[in-house]
């Protein structure tokens, strides 16, 4: 939208509030105009919309990281699987940063849920009981309730909650299979998978990549949605260096661009 300061309105009406500009200046874009007011208006409210993610972001990594800190969790597991998944995202839709907001920030609060566990069950370094895994299969369910009363988290409350199911129904907390997972938590399903394959634990030394490539590809239908598979595939190249790395250095920030520039 271009401001007009000199040319005449001739019975010009603001789209937004619906009157009369009876003078300059005002704003055009094509044959839509806006008065002045309501201009500065729309102007201040895309700074606070901007102010605003900022302000969510910051809050779902400091979450995210006091999760790992209590797992005792040292790789940046969080930032890390959020970092994998938003490059898988950006190829599925792009030019859609609110999606790509959402989706990072579920993959990011993945597991926030956990910090309702308890740590004789969280920190257990044996194996679970059965009363034990029922209690930490409740972890998407608990997170859901944490996402979900975040302001703008709605779609990345969603991929919290279904961050475990399957691809074919064998899943939890609703054993939802197909499209009915979100878009998001098919994607983080595959980078939380590799994460977990390749990262160094004490009872075992972690996959390379290709030997981690190759049992995603034998669950694909399965586990994981084919279409997520494939662009899996696609990004191969960058992944592979992004794991090397375990990278952790992806910030919502790097998904601002959209809506900075307008």
């Amino acid at each position: 939208m271009r401001a007009s300061p000199h040319e005449k309105p001739a019975n010009k009406i603001c789209r937004i509030c619906g009157n009369l500009i009876p003078a300059p200046p005002f704003a055009q874009a094509g044959e839509n105009f806006c008065c002045e007011a309501c201009y500065l208006q729309s102007q201040a409210a895309r700074v606070e919309r901007v102010a605003s993610i900022q302000a969510e972001a910051a809050l779902a990594e400091a979450l995210a990281s006091a999760l790992d800190l209590r797992e005792h969790e040292t790789g940046l597991h969080s930032k890390r699987v959020a970092c994998h998944t938003l490059e898988l995202a950006r190829r599925s839709i792009p030019d859609a940063p609110e999606r790509l907001r959402q989706i990072y920030w579920g993959a990011l609060l993945h597991d926030i849920g956990k910090i309702g566990i308890p740590d004789a069950i969280l920190l257990k370094e044996g194996p679970l009981t059965d009363s034990e895994w029922q209690e930490m299969r409740t972890h998407p369910e608990k997170g859901f309730r944490i996402v979900s009363k975040m302001p703008g988290m709605q779609d990345a409350a969603e991929i919290v909650l279904s961050h475990e199911e399957r691809f074919d129904g064998t899943g939890y907390p609703r054993g939802l299979s197909g499209e009915s997972i979100p878009w998001g938590a098919r994607l983080f399903a595959v980078i939380d998978t590799l994460d977990a394959m390749t990262s160094d634990r004490p009872y075992r030394k972690g996959l390379d990549f290709d030997a981690a490539k190759v049992e995603i590809q034998r669950m694909s239908g399965t586990q994981f949605d084919p279409d997520a598979i494939r662009i899996f595939l696609e990004a191969e190249p960058v992944l592979r260096k992004m794991v090397s790395l375990k990278c952790g250095t992806a910030s919502a920030s790097d998904i601002f661009d959209g809506p900075m520039k307008g």
